[in-house]
């Protein structure tokens, strides 16, 4: 990384596009840098196009032959394609990168400024979101560690990482610190510490730690949350606590591989709808979304109307296009990817960041999701029947947060108990009453 001469001279790479476990040609991007301006273009190879396999592998691409351009439309938007840009490092990952950069900046003052191809290319291959994987026209992969050496720690190792994350956070890493946490970043999530990690019986998961600000036990919390949707009639990733010593690690099993390491295709919501991260986007959307590329729409749709009402009763307003994605089924046809980055925010406000729909605004009671109930295919006894389940299922959060399994303390508890008891859970006790 890093070895351009001058962030004036202009930089240009071809990066072949390649896609799964075999790692079949779809295409090639290449990548310029002019100045300060970024952008980028893919172009589907002849084989792809040709193959029966073949299918869209980003929503703002189209399955035709030459090159498909793309540019940032607003600032915080990504300079790559979406499937591309959900497979960059998230801001964790962005962060571990730039600090590692910034050390060797200090021996060697030459060192060119990071470009946005350096993040993307300093994800390590073997722990790539989705399918699409980024290779050197010499056969080598991005990234790939060294001979001997693996980027993907196992369960094993969890305490390293954590010890690094920390002093990291705290701003006291070493270099052999950083070098520890290079490529073990992940896409799925945000600026919390985390990393991807093997988990004991072999497969891909994501291990999130508690961070230096919390106030509450939030990685308790997110697990508390998954199960909780488990209970719900929600497809959510598995998710379980690992103890070290007296810090509890969430560890969150990756749902965009299958048994025999075999990778799926994946994009999030922001990346099907084409949305940038400026614009005010809505569940109906997402839902319209799930009509034109869904391999079961209907199912799909009432399983996003049930999950809208399990964040508002949980209080989960962390909601945004990327923490929700869609695997591929089949012929460019995609499903609803099981639910994550789930999490009760009790000293937030209850309203969604994605919005209900555009004349809705943002979700903050249980009356305006029953309203749009038809428009996610549910009739009005459907709808009360969900409402039904979901309530009974969060009702049970104090239990199960006591559980051996999430593994709160009762005086913990209170810390938690806004996110889940409040009157919107009161007013749908109250109609399913009537």
């Amino acid at each position: 990384m890093g070895s351009m001469k001058s962030s004036a001279t202009p930089i240009r790479r071809q990066i072949q596009l390649r896609i799964g476990k075999a790692g079949t040609l779809v295409g090639s991007l290449v990548y310029v840098r002019q100045g300060r301006r970024e952008n980028c273009a893919i172009a589907y190879d002849e084989t792809w196009l040709g193959s029966p396999e073949r299918f869209n592998v980003s929503a703002d691409l189209q399955l035709a032959l030459g090159y498909q351009p793309h540019k940032a439309t607003a600032p915080q938007d990504s300079v790559f394609h979406g499937a591309i840009a959900d497979t960059a490092p998230d801001a964790w990952g962005r962060r571990v990168i730039a600090r590692d950069h910034a050390k060797r900046r200090k021996d060697n003052p030459h060192l060119a400024a990071l470009t946005e191809l350096d993040y993307l290319l300093a994800v390590d291959d073997f722990s790539r979101v989705g399918a699409l994987r980024l290779c050197d026209s010499d056969g080598r992969w991005h990234r790939t560690a060294a001979a001997g050496r693996r980027s993907t720690p196992p369960v094993i190792e969890l305490e390293r990482i954590f010890q690094a994350s920390r002093a990291l956070e705290r701003g006291q890493e070493t270099t052999e610190d950083l070098r520890y946490l290079q490529g073990k970043g992940t896409s799925l999530g945000g600026m919390r510490p985390k990393c991807t990690m093997v988990d004991e019986d072999g497969r891909l998961a994501i291990g999130k730690f508690p961070s230096v600000g919390d106030s509450r036990s939030v990685t308790r919390g997110e697990v508390l949350a998954l199960k909780l949707a488990l209970r719900a009639g929600i497809d959510a990733a598995p998710a379980r606590i690992v103890q070290l010593d007296d810090v509890p690690v969430a560890v969150i099993r990756r749902f965009d591989r299958d048994g025999a390491d075999g990778r799926i295709p994946y994009q999030s919501a922001a990346a099907l709808l084409q949305a940038s991260r400026e614009e005010d986007c809505s569940y109906t959307e997402i839902a319209d979304a799930i009509r034109t590329h869904g391999h079961a729409p209907t199912q799909d749709v009432q399983q996003l109307w049930r999950r809208l009402v399990f964040n508002l009763l949980i209080t989960n307003v962390d909601d945004h296009l990327q923490n929700h994605g869609f695997l591929h089924v089949r012929r460019g046809l995609w499903r609803l990817a099981p639910a994550f980055d789930i999490n009760p925010f009790p000293d937030k406000d209850r309203e969604s960041k994605t919005w209900l729909s555009e004349q809705d605004g943002p979700i903050t009671d249980v009356e305006m999701l029953l309203a749009r109930a038809a428009y996610f295919a549910l009739d009005a006894d459907q709808a009360l029947t969900v409402l039904a389940e979901v309530h009974a299922a969060v009702s049970s959060w104090r239990e199960l947060a006591l559980s051996r399994e999430v593994g709160l303390q009762p005086a913990e508890l209170d810390d938690f108990a806004p996110a889940f008891e409040h009157g919107q859970m009161e007013a749908i006790a109250t109609l399913l009453k009537r």
